[in-house]
């Protein structure tokens, strides 16, 4: 069809790596999940919560919904109410979590006394003279949104490109590809550093070449590896010319416990991409939140569509706010949890695990492995091994040259481990 762009030709429809609940439809480009899955599943996939909402939360939103909610108006066009809810969250989420200091090689812990709700972000920020209102928030229809509006804000009609490190969250190329934006990719250490080499290279080419890199991505800590940034990492950010936008995502700062937020807030091209899918339990919702300077904030404004966040979501991220204690009271278990998988998948002869800062864990196969899986290669490894787990009624994900596990509850890591020990038939 000549009014169809040429490149779309190339390009897959996102599908879901797991169906919702009832269905028995798989999609996603995984081989081997094209078929019915079991009764029981534990999809490990997605790095969702592991548990829905109290019961008490979700009883108060079906109150609020047939209460207070018109479902023949439109939904509060400003989100004022909960960008102000937002901004008190995030000042008081940097409370005894890691802020990456600037001005030190090391990151030092966000515990000030003068952190207040009202007020700016302790000590680190009271030395920049800087605070934060809602004007340095902006909400999203889940952070794909606003990571498409980034890019659409930075790099259409030719403006620029974006930079990102591979393996990572596949959605930045995915929404640069549907823009018809150029994406340079860089690579990583044997630990998931990135490659600042080629990176500086490929900011350098890009010059050369008429279509700047306008936008770095990082994920921190990043997803699939579970990584966080290290002080050099933040250093070479840091360092970037003001005129490419960073963009750090902390969709997993709860479980890390360390955040980028004074960057976003006192320099002009630091933004800080977040969500309530993770921690806050509300991946249903997609309800995603940036924090910024208000001049990048404004223009993010511009191009947010009109009553973009339903007003249940609206609630619902407000609401999980307003119960952040309790909601948030999980953490502890699945970190705990998280560090009993490790310690289990460390020991096995077969996999290679790496640390994590996050919800999930990245696992890939060693050589010895291949010949059990009766493989030619860690790819075809990997993909058998992800549908024999997938028969055994557990979902996880391939990516990166790697499987990403999610933690979830203890009988579902249990059954996890019990079925990798079926596939690969050595005992943990």
């Amino acid at each position: 069809m000549a009014f169809l762009r040429h490149d779309l030709s190339q390009l897959a429809a996102y599908q879901s790596p797991h169906p919702v609940a009832g269905s028995q439809a798989t999609g996603g480009s995984q081989a081997s999940l094209d078929e019915p899955l079991p009764l029981r599943v534990d999809a490990l996939d997605t790095n969702e919560s592991p548990i829905d909402l109290p019961e008490t939360v979700k009883a108060e939103l079906a109150e609020y919904y047939r209460e207070a909610i018109a479902a023949n108006r439109y939904p509060d066009g400003t989100q004022l109410a909960l960008k102000q809810a937002v901004t008190s969250y995030v000042i008081e989420s940097a409370v005894g979590l890691v802020v990456e200091s600037a001005d030190k090689s090391t990151a030092e812990p966000a515990i000030d006394a003068s952190i207040k709700v009202n007020g700016a972000l302790g000590s680190h920020l009271k030395a920049k003279q800087v605070a934060i209102s809602p004007a340095n928030i902006t909400l999203g229809n889940g952070s794909d949104e606003l990571i498409r509006s980034v890019i659409m804000a930075t790099c259409l009609g030719n403006h620029g490109s974006i930079l990102v490190a591979a393996p990572t969250f596949s959605m930045y190329a995915i929404l640069a590809n549907t823009l018809g934006v150029t994406v340079h990719t860089v690579g990583r250490s044997d630990t998931f550093e990135v490659d600042l080499v080629a990176a500086d290279a490929a900011i350098q080419s890009a010059a050369l070449n008429g279509l700047p890199i306008r936008c770095v991505f990082m994920v921190h800590p990043n997803s699939p590896t579970g990584n966080a940034l290290t002080p050099r990492e933040l250093t070479w950010l840091r360092q970037l010319p003001e005129d490419i936008l960073i963009v750090v995502d902390e969709a997993y700062f709860e479980f890390s416990g360390r955040t980028t937020v004074t960057d976003a807030l006192s320099r002009p091209n630091w933004l800080v991409t977040r969500t309530f899918s993770k921690a806050l339990r509300l991946a249903a919702h997609r309800v995603g939140y940036g924090i910024a300077h208000s001049t990048i904030i404004a223009a993010l404004e511009k191009l947010r569509l009109p009553y973009n966040l339903p007003s249940f979501s609206q609630v619902a991220a407000h609401t999980a706010l307003t119960h952040r204690v309790q909601i948030l009271s999980q953490i502890p278990d699945i970190l705990a949890e998280r560090n009993r998988l490790y310690q289990a998948l460390s020991d096995h002869p077969y996999l290679q695990v790496w640390p994590s800062d996050s919800n999930f864990l990245y696992v890939r196969l060693q050589a010895n492995a291949l010949s059990v899986l009766e493989a030619r290669s860690q790819a075809e490894g990997l993909i058998k091994l992800l549908g024999q787990l997938k028969e055994k009624g557990t979902l996880v994900r391939q990516t990166g040259g790697g499987l990403r596990i999610s933690i979830g509850t203890q009988s579902e890591n249990q059954r996890t481990l019990a079925n990798i020990q079926q596939v690969l038939g050595s005992k943990m």
